[in-house]
């Protein structure tokens, strides 16, 4: 996703003159390369001063630029947070903070380094649009869509090494738009950013071990969440499942709930998320989900258990 965001940022760049760069002393900012060879004047390593990094793009939005502020999530929005709210989203401002490692991508440098709950705290903000795609392909759309956005967006991305997940998705990406990308009849598995791929896994297991058919929908904007085709999908799936990188609370966890009981939905809704907690383990990415619960197996297990008052999960 990282090596994706800088090729593609690198595209919009070469269509118009309006695109900054802005990057808080962070080693992948090498990536960056052909965008700073080819506009020097457009990239901005402000070192370690988050803070100034985003009252700069605020300043530069000011003056009819767009720029991207990029480093690890949890420096790119928690440390300039008072930034981020007053600077850019009081004044509405088309500044893009692109946040590398959503999530606990970055498993083996601890709580400092994990934006477990930035989905929440962005939501939160007025004026703020939240988009987290789920694979290459999804970044590159997603980066397009912020370079046109009219006010302020946050763009969660993973790190590297995530595998395409929508080459043969059978809906378009369109920011604001719940899309199908694996078809399905009997379950549907919401889910967003680079965790996605273990929702795909553990739609394969229901079906082997069920024989039911299960869809994948990527729910890639969380703000404003389309609450229309989720509650379609709460309408007419049996079993709705939600697996996210976030927090249990503020997330896409916490809406669905709100939204299947306003719609007075009759599925059964299971939700998995990380843990209410900061997990003191260190490793793999896998390693660190599975600490917080999260992994195919357990997940595959929880679907498939009778739910109170039945006798069978329908599937």
């Amino acid at each position: 996703m990282r090596d994706t965001f800088a090729r593609t940022i690198y595209d919009v760049a070469k269509k118009t003159n309006d695109v900054f760069v802005l990057v808080a002393d962070i080693s992948p900012a090498g990536s960056m390369g052909p965008f700073r060879a080819e506009y020097p004047d457009r990239f901005i390593n402000v070192g370690v001063a988050e803070q100034t990094m985003i009252g700069l793009a605020a300043g530069l939005a000011l003056r009819g630029f767009r720029p991207f502020a990029y480093t690890i999530a949890t420096f790119s929005i928690y440390r300039p947070f008072e930034q981020v709210r007053v600077d850019v989203c009081y004044h509405d401002l088309p500044v893009t903070m692109v946040g590398i490692g959503g999530g606990i991508t970055y498993s083996t440098l601890g709580g400092t380094h994990h934006a477990q709950e930035d989905i929440a705290v962005m939501s939160g903000l007025p004026n703020m649009t939240v988009l987290a795609p789920c694979d290459p392909a999804e970044t590159a759309a997603a980066t397009w869509a912020a370079a046109r956005a009219s006010g302020p967006v946050y763009l969660r991305l993973g790190k590297a090494g995530e595998p395409d997940l929508t080459a043969e998705a059978p809906d378009p990406f369109v920011m604001g738009k719940i899309r199908r990308i694996r078809q399905g009849r009997d379950v549907c598995i919401l889910s967003f950013g680079t965790i996605t791929k273990m929702a795909c896994d553990v739609a394969v297991k229901i079906e082997a071990d069920s024989g039911g058919s299960v869809a994948v929908v990527s729910v890639h904007t969380l703000k404003p969440l389309d609450r229309e085709g989720i509650a379609r999908v709460l309408g007419e799936f049996d079993t709705v499942l939600v697996v996210e990188e976030h927090a249990p609370y503020g997330g896409l966890s916490a809406q669905v709930g709100a939204l299947a009981y306003e719609s007075g939905a009759r599925c059964r809704l299971q939700c998995f998320s990380l843990q209410d907690r900061f997990i003191h383990a260190y490793g793999s990415h896998a390693y660190l989900l599975d600490k917080h619960g999260l992994s195919v197996d357990r997940i595959t297990r929880a679907a498939l258990a009778p739910a109170p008052g039945r006798s069978s999960v329908s599937v």
